[in-house]
């Protein structure tokens, strides 16, 4: 039986509902109704397997392949070189980097509708094991990539490791993290968004965004991801391990809510927007058909486990929040942020999130998350001030997030965390203004790849962070990556930094290493071995 779990997070009636304006044209590929000719031996200007390989979402029986061909991927017109026909693509999955012994293949359609992506859903494999796959278009073979199936959904296994990484902004520096992290013994790696970023920022790293300016259309997405797949140090990563993904803001727009029922973000021009970004996600990520996107809206959470030690609960904190409270930005007395009706994740995926925890037998619960769950005061003094965009403008549907983990009795719950382009470890408390309250889990927020720039150990934000939040135990502002090792026993995450992103070629080492034993609620040590010395 699959692991992975689908709950529809929209209703079809909710999609008509915003009109005429958008085609479910995406969907047909999917039923092998293309409109597009066929070319069994297609000719390309250039390697059609530019954008490198990549996989996803590993089951015990398998994982999805991905590929997009695009022999021109910075085409303006946003078809990566291609023409308006599909072309066969095969696919091989073996168990030995030579394919001398090759387990499964198979042959899926690139088609036009979805930029000549591929998404090969592979079934039959051996549950928690590597195995090593490539493509093939007419005389054409694509660079091997390697995977790794997950454990049967009984399996004891005593422990397992993965790596947690988000906020890659082109434009900020290179991808040095990513260079170092294919490196890293680990089953599976889970990206927690901001994969590209819209704006038209160039930076000072001398690799400036394309187009240079803000995209809003289809052929724009597709152009910036083409860059972004490009960079060789986030394809070697893509082909050493599985990945797991979701998306925060800037896929779409900087700090973005639902909005397509009114209010301040919504309308048509911004559903239009949406749509485009998440058809170029879907293109260019390794997610199942179930993440076909239809128009503005996207299939995102799901769960994937790893035999008894650990299930992911992948939560979607984008598409069915309300909008931020006051406006937005960094608010000081802000009533509505504790006012009970609103949601970070839409009632039908909070109750989704707390039946998954309470029917889990797993050691340990890991809700892999965008935005800082913790609470975060940045004022210093009696005076409050809180992100409107993280769970503080959100605070009520936290409280009941923390009130259903307590009751249900989710005794190792661990949230990691993206967005906020720095690495923080805390305690997870029923109630941040008192430290003496119940501690309900861990989080660990992870820095960003290469956004915000070169970054430092601290900064002004961080002492009062650590000043004015007790629960918060580690803090540090440099690029980086986060590396779990999980047992039956324990936790161990390791913080690894890169001191600069301006300039390729970076070291890393490991700024902390944060324990957390299981069955004692909280951070129990935190180890800091490359600590700047006084």
């Amino acid at each position: 039986m699959s692991r992975f779990t689908s709950t529809p997070g929209f209703s079809r009636r909710r999609f008509l509902a915003l009109g005429s304006g958008f085609s479910l044209a995406a969907a047909l590929p999917v039923a092998g109704l293309s409109a597009a000719p066929a070319r069994a031996e297609p000719r390309f200007s250039g390697d059609p397997f530019a954008l490198g390989v990549a996989s996803g979402d590993p089951e015990p029986d398998g994982a999805v392949l991905w590929t997009r061909l695009a022999p021109d991927p910075l085409a303006a017109d946003g078809r990566g070189g291609m023409a308006g026909y599909k072309v066969p693509v095969t696919w091989q999955i073996a168990e030995d980097p030579g394919f001398r012994r090759v387990r499964s293949a198979g042959v899926e359609w690139a088609v036009p509708e979805l930029g000549h992506s591929v998404h090969a859903e592979v079934r039959g494999l051996e549950p928690d094991r590597e195995y090593w796959y490539r493509f093939r278009t007419g005389r054409h073979v694509s660079a091997a990539g390697r995977t790794r199936t997950a454990p049967a959904a009984d399996a004891g296994i005593a422990s397992m490791a993965f790596a947690f990484v988000s906020c890659q902004n082109y434009a900020d520096g290179h991808f040095t993290a990513f260079r170092h992290l294919a490196g890293e013994d680990v089953d599976v790696v889970v990206h927690l968004g901001d994969y590209i970023y819209e704006g038209g920022g160039q930076g000072t790293a001398g690799r400036g965004h394309l187009p240079a300016r803000e995209i809003h259309s289809l052929a724009d997405y597709r152009v910036r991801y083409g860059q972004y797949k490009l960079d060789p140090d986030l394809q070697a990563e893509h082909a050493a391990h599985p990945w797991i993904v979701v998306l925060d803001d800037h896929e779409v727009d900087n700090n973005w809510a639902d909005g397509l029922d009114g209010g301040d973000v919504g309308g048509a021009e911004f559903a239009a927007r949406r749509a485009a970004a998440f058809q170029a996600y879907y293109e260019n990520l390794p997610l199942r058909r179930s993440s076909l996107p239809a128009g503005p809206y996207m299939q995102l959470y799901r769960r994937l486990s790893y035999g008894t030690l650990a299930q992911f609960h992948v939560v979607d904190t984008r598409q069915f929040r309300d909008n931020q409270a006051c406006g937005d930005g960094r608010q000081f007395d802000c009533d509505d942020r504790l006012d009970p009706a609103r949601t970070m994740l839409g009632a039908e995926q909070e109750a989704w999130l707390l039946d998954g925890l309470t029917r889990s037998r797993t050691t340990w619960d890991v809700m892999a998350n965008q935005i800082m769950t913790m609470q975060g005061d940045s004022a210093e003094g009696i005076e409050q001030a809180f992100g409107m965009d993280t769970w503080d403008g959100y605070a009520a549907a936290r409280q009941r997030l923390f009130d259903g983990v307590e009751k249900r009795g989710i005794g190792n719950f661990v949230v990691v965390t993206g967005d906020a382009h720095r690495s923080v470890a805390a305690d997870l408390k029923h109630d941040f203004d008192d430290p003496a309250s119940a501690t309900v889990g861990v989080e660990f927020l992870g820095t960003s790849v290469s956004s915000g720039g070169n970054g430092s150990d601290q900064d002004e934000w961080g002492r009062v962070w650590l000043q004015e939040n007790p629960h918060m135990k580690f803090h540090n502002v440099q690029r980086g990556y986060g590396v779990c090792e999980v047992t039956r026993e324990s936790w161990r995450t390791d913080y690894r930094v890169v001191p600069y992103v301006s300039t390729p070629g970076a070291p890393v080492t490991t700024r902390a290493r944060v324990h957390v034993t299981a069955g004692r609620p909280g951070i129990q040590e935190v180890e800091q071995p490359a600590a700047p010395q006084p």
